[in-house]
């Protein structure tokens, strides 16, 4: 599940293992999903399972309709909002805060994930596009040595990573820019402010792209 991570008990892999689905994209909103046929697709226990999906649908990640199912709930715009909100204060501040601690073999290490975005950006490859983007966000934050934050932050990716897969699915890799380049220069000039500046813009981005896909659903546009 997480070959970095080996020595983490099983219920904690199961938990990552199921988050990264969501986060992903193996998982779509909407997609009912049942607790058994994730049993065997992880090959894990029951009781991890439950755990895991415990965890998950406390943080919003997924919703429990009942007979042992559970699913992705779709984002509305009014939500959308919410995290916005949520997003554009609390990630420009864990980037601003980790600018001032990496030192240039961190922002080596930076590059390279953001080089493998661009790959899958290349390639059309929509799981590793939202691999890499997260993990191109997960080890900047990280570097901001700021857990409460960035266990919020955590929280939020898990709500609006699916959407964006939506948005991916509809438009393609190429017609969602990111301001990365921008964010690792500043970042090597030291300029931390210019850092936060450019994540808020890249979020700003991706919710743009959400809010179009959430605009022009075709459940909205049966309504």
């Amino acid at each position: 599940m997480d070959g970095a991570t080996p020595n983490l008990p099983n219920h904690e892999l199961v938990y990552r293992r199921i988050r990264e689905m969501i986060l992903f994209g193996e998982l779509a909103p909407g997609q009912p999903v049942t607790i058994h046929g994730l049993v065997r697709e992880l090959g894990a226990g029951m009781t991890p399972v439950r755990e895991a999906i415990r965890r998950l649908t406390a943080e919003g990640g997924l919703d429990f309709l009942g007979n042992r199912r559970v699913c992705l709930p779709a984002l509305s715009l009014a939500q959308l909002d919410e995290l916005s909100v949520a997003r554009f204060a609390i990630e420009p501040h864990l980037a601003f805060l980790a600018a001032d601690k990496m030192n240039i073999a961190d922002i080596d290490r930076l590059e390279k994930v953001d080089e493998c975005l661009n790959v899958a950006i290349a390639q059309g490859n929509v799981h590793a596009y939202l691999e890499h983007n997260y993990r191109f966000h997960e080890m900047l934050y990280a570097h901001a040595d700021a857990g409460i934050v960035m266990s919020i932050s955590g929280t939020l990716w898990v709500r609006v990573g699916p959407s964006l897969r939506v948005v991916l699915g509809r438009f393609g890799t190429a017609n969602l820019p990111d301001k990365h380049k921008e964010a690792l220069a500043a970042l090597r000039a030291r300029d931390a402010r210019a850092v936060a500046q450019a994540i808020r813009e890249d979020l700003c981005q991706g919710h743009e792209g959400i809010r179009l896909s959430l605009e022009n659903s075709p459940e909205r546009e049966s309504d």
